[in-house]
């Protein structure tokens, strides 16, 4: 592989692992502030202890998230010098507003919460698990926009040197950002859902800590089943048609779409063959893709056919397994979301042996599918760094060389392994320790 093929495998692999630990905890997030919330209205213990339960496996992903993710932003000087001379007058905006307010507000906050119980008022503790999430959901716009720039470039001009800032507030305000960001938001509370009622699940079968797993799985399956709607409707629908208005290149390759042509159907299944230029084995749902993509059954969608080669996709392929990969995972999580709501809302969730296995083994697959929908958007977008704009063969450090590349990703997959057991035996010791262990001894934050 060439230089700039190995800097792309080596930001994507550090970009996929990074990204497992915020995927959770700004979901997790939301839900610590939801259960700190009921715990104040009710004044319910119960509810305060799940809350510091999950305040703890918080606060080992948000130090392993931190760890891997310091490299990232050094690969932008690195790897990537000419998009960062090229971009960087504009996106260098949301990375600095990112590291120096949400993340520091997000740390001192976590800190307040975690160390903080016994000596705030319960309001003050409540407004420190709120901050956590504020800082943490507002951490990820910064991130999104900065990708969302990269996807519909918006709010800048072009100088002697690059790009610069021109509109602060359209850049910040970019319409695929919005979308794009609501879109990712859900992922992680459905990831962050399926966490929960996993370890719910768990704890119920093993009948350990008395009703709390009951609560994991009541606020894990409620929180979960609402985000898996809105995954679907509005923000997967709306950023659909942000891709099939300014990418329609990716949309034809997510779609296996080589010809053109109006009342396009959706294809569930297929195998792209690139080479002869059409999809292998196919299953339609006729009309469908043209009232997904642009609101009528009747409108026209682009095939790759027509689209300069020069102008596709460089591995459609994998961008249509990708894509599918997360569609079709994304479907099941519906149905076991209402599934498990329907049995919940019986009263006959928590009896249900093969129920709680299937949700205890289940979470593993959010994981999946937020990969798989980071690589479609990735995928996407080439071969632009920045679409229209750079291209991602001129974006890379030109003394940087494959073997250089190649050796040092030798060594990140070396220390993300060191990394990854680190964080299984913290989690897991954590797990052993469960909800109702002495709250004194949870500091494996600290640790790590």
């Amino acid at each position: 592989m060439d230089a700039v093929t190995w800097g792309r495998f080596q930001f994507g692999l550090l970009a996929t692992f990074h990204y497992l630990f915020p995927a959770l905890t700004m979901g997790l997030a939301l839900i610590i502030f939801i259960l700190k919330l009921i715990a104040y209205r009710r004044k319910d213990e119960a509810y305060n202890r799940a809350a510091q339960f999950w305040a703890r496996i918080f606060g080992i992903n948000f130090a392993v998230g931190v760890v891997t993710g310091i490299p990232l932003e050094f690969q932008f000087g690195t790897n990537w010098a000419q998009f960062s001379n090229f971009a960087g007058g504009v996106i260098g905006l949301t990375l600095a507003l990112e590291g120096m307010f949400a993340f520091f507000a997000e740390s001192a906050f976590l800190g307040l919460f975690l160390y903080g119980a016994k000596k705030l008022t319960p309001k003050m503790h409540l407004l420190t698990s709120f901050m956590v999430f504020a800082g943490s959901w507002l951490s990820g716009y910064f991130i999104v926009a900065t990708n969302a720039f990269m996807q519909h470039p918006v709010g800048y001009a072009q100088g002697e040197r690059g790009l610069q800032l021109a509109d602060m507030w359209g850049y910040l305000l970019n319409p695929w950002a919005i979308w794009q960001y609501l879109h990712n938001m859900m992922s992680s509370v459905i990831t962050a859902a399926f966490v929960v009622t996993a370890v719910g699940a768990f704890y119920l079968l093993a009948q350990k800590h008395g009703d709390l797993p009951k609560l994991f799985i009541r606020i894990g399956v409620t929180v979960g089943l609402i985000a898996c709607v809105l995954i679907l409707f509005p923000t997967g629908d709306q950023h659909g048609k942000m891709m099939a208005k300014y990418q329609p290149a990716a949309l034809a390759a997510m779609e296996g779409k080589f010809e053109s042509g109006d009342k396009a159907e959706l294809a569930l299944i297929g195998q792209p063959d690139v080479i002869n230029k059409r999809l292998d084995n196919p299953v339609y749902v006729p009309y469908v893709l043209s009232y997904l993509a642009y609101g009528s059954f009747g409108a026209k969608v682009k095939g790759l056919n027509d689209i300069p080669q020069d102008q596709q996709p460089d591995n459609p392929e994998l961008l249509y397994y990708a894509y599918h990969i997360m569609v079709g995972l994304g479907s099941l999580f519906i149905l076991l979301m209402l599934i498990s709501a329907l049995k919940l809302w019986k009263g006959t969730l928590f009896n249900s042996k093969a129920m709680l296995w299937i949700l205890m083994l289940a979470f593993p697959f959010p994981y999946i599918a937020t990969t798989m929908g980071w690589m479609t958007a990735e995928l996407g977008r080439q071969p632009w760094l920045v679409y229209g704009l750079q291209r991602t063969i001129h974006g890379s450090s030109p003394t940087v060389t494959a073997g250089a590349t190649a050796f040092t990703s030798l060594g990140f997959l070396g220390m993300y392994l060191v990394l990854g057991v680190l964080f299984l035996y913290l989690v897991l010791r954590q797990l052993s320790k469960g909800p109702d262990a002495p709250r004194e001894q949870h500091v494996e934050a600290r640790a790590a």
